[in-house]
Parts: structure tokens; C-alpha cells; sequence
């Protein structure tokens, strides 16, 4: 991998990890585009290239988070459920569903789906006073960490799952948003540990320091990717994320029958 790849990955990862479109699906997709080679590095910096990603939200948010207790118990609720799937399928995702562009395809495809059935009908519900992040429940916050296994799948997306999961439960889309941010902050540290636990890279040459211009350039655009999102929801629902998911899934699928 050349610098200049893996800062075509790090952007690439910055932008999409916090929009509801599958950053795992697009990494990979850009990977067989750049015709990287598979190897074990290659696997374990598209997973750890999301440290970047989770600096910056460690970075917006630490104030946030240090002013309410309570929303770090919360951030725990939900991050219980996909600790324990995750861990207990580790192996599955990483030797088989990262490798499987029709699941990809699918995923992307259902997603949006589901995502634009899911604004129509229960944004209809959104609450009509804002309420404060502090005052999602423990039930609630459980519950969206339910939803966010499903993200074990590639192509899912774990910002679309807890989307879902909070349009459903009935929160509002700032609320769901960031909620959804935050919950990343020990979902993929814990992935990316438990990663090179599994699987230590083995590096050669430049490989460390191709590693890190893919997390700076990832944290970077996970700034930028983190603002525009919040200022895109004050006006926008979440349905054009919905059709470009559908969009992504079919190109997708025609390239795989083509190919």
C-alpha cells in the first residue's frame, strides 16, 4: 500500500464511518478499486483506520460526555450487546462476511430500504419538544446497542443500525445522531483492539507510518464528516442517505454480475 492509498482510505473513512451509508462496505469496495492485494494488514488497517475516526469524536464530545456521568453509563448499556456478539463471532467477520461483496450489496441494499420505510413512517412519531441526550433512558440505550449488532454484517452500517433503532424507539434524529457518535467511541476501539489482539499485523518497511497518514487523514475528515452531518439533519431527514444506499447496492450487484 502507498501513502497516497492509504490516504485515499483515511478520507474515505473519515467521510463515511458517521453517515449511515456502511464506511466498512466503501472501504472495502475502494480497497478492490485501488487493486490492494489481500493480505493481513490489509484487513487489520481497514479496521483499525477507525481510530482516526474515533479521536475525533473523543475530541468534539469529551466535554459532552465529562459533564454527564450518567451518559457514560448509558454509552456502556449500549455498547454491552454488540461487545458480546461481536466477540463471540469475531472470527466469522473477519474470515468470511469482509470478504463477501453479494452480503455487502444486499446490506446496502435492504438498509435503505428499511432506512427510508422507517422515516416515513415513524418520524411521523418525532417528539415535538427536544429533549436533552442526558434524558435517552437505560432501556432506550440498551435497546440501541441491540440494534447496532446488526452492524456485525458489512454493509449494515452501525450508524444506520442505531438510526434505526432510535427513529423506532422514537428519539429524535439530533439526539439519535449523537447518541450514535458516542456509542462509537468504545464499539470500535473495542473492535480495532480486539483485532490486533486476534491478529497482530505483521508490519514491513512503511507500513506503520502508512498506518498512521491513514488514521490522521480518517480523524481529519471525521471532523468535517461529524459537522456536516449534525447541520444536515437540523433541516433533512435521512431518506437521501436511504436512496444512495440503494443506488450503492445496485451498482454494486451489476458490477458483480459483470464481472
Amino acid at each position: 500500500m502507498t501513502y497516497l492509498q492509504s490516504i485515499i482510505l483515511g478520507i474515505i473513512e473519515g467521510i463515511t464511518e458517521f453517515l449511515p451509508i456502511s464506511s466498512t462496505a466503501h472501504l472495502i469496495i475502494s480497497s478492490k478499486a485501488l487493486r490492494l492485494p489481500e493480505s493481513d494488514f490489509l484487513s487489520s488497517f481497514l479496521i483499525s483506520i477507525q481510530l482516526g475516526a474515533i479521536l475525533s469524536v473523543a475530541v468534539l464530545y469529551a466535554k459532552t460526555v465529562l459533564k454527564n456521568p450518567k451518559l457514560i453509563l448509558k454509552i456502556i448499556a449500549g455498547f454491552i450487546p454488540t461487545a458480546l456478539i461481536g466477540f463471540a463471532i469475531y472470527g466469522l467477520i473477519k474470515n468470511y462476511l469482509l470478504e463477501s461483496l453479494i452480503l455487502i450489496a444486499t446490506a446496502l441494499l435492504l438498509g435503505g430500504i428499511v432506512l427510508i420505510i422507517l422515516e416515513k413512517y415513524f418520524a411521523k412519531h418525532q417528539p415535538q419538544v427536544e429533549s436533552s441526550l442526558a434524558d435517552m433512558t437505560y432501556r432506550q440505550a440498551a435497546l440501541i446497542g441491540v440494534f447496532q449488532t446488526l452492524a456485525v454484517v458489512p454493509g449494515v452500517s452501525r450508524s444506520a443500525a442505531t438510526i434505526m433503532g432510535g427513529l423506532s424507539l422514537g428519539i429524535s434524529r439530533k439526539n439519535i445522531v449523537e447518541f450514535s457518535f458516542l456509542l462509537a467511541l468504545p464499539t470500535m476501539f473495542g473492535a480495532t483492539v480486539l483485532d490486533l489482539y486476534k491478529t497482530p499485523p505483521v508490519l514491513q518497511g512503511n507500513d506503520l507510518w502508512i498506518w498512521i497518514v491513514g488514521g490522521l487523514s480518517a480523524f481529519v475528515t471525521a471532523v468535517l464528516g461529524i459537522k456536516f452531518f449534525l447541520r444536515y439533519i437540523q433541516k433533512n431527514d435521512f431518506q437521501a442517505f436511504g436512496w444512495y444506499r440503494i443506488a450503492l447496492g445496485l451498482i454494486l450487484f451489476a458490477f458483480i454480475l459483470l464481472s
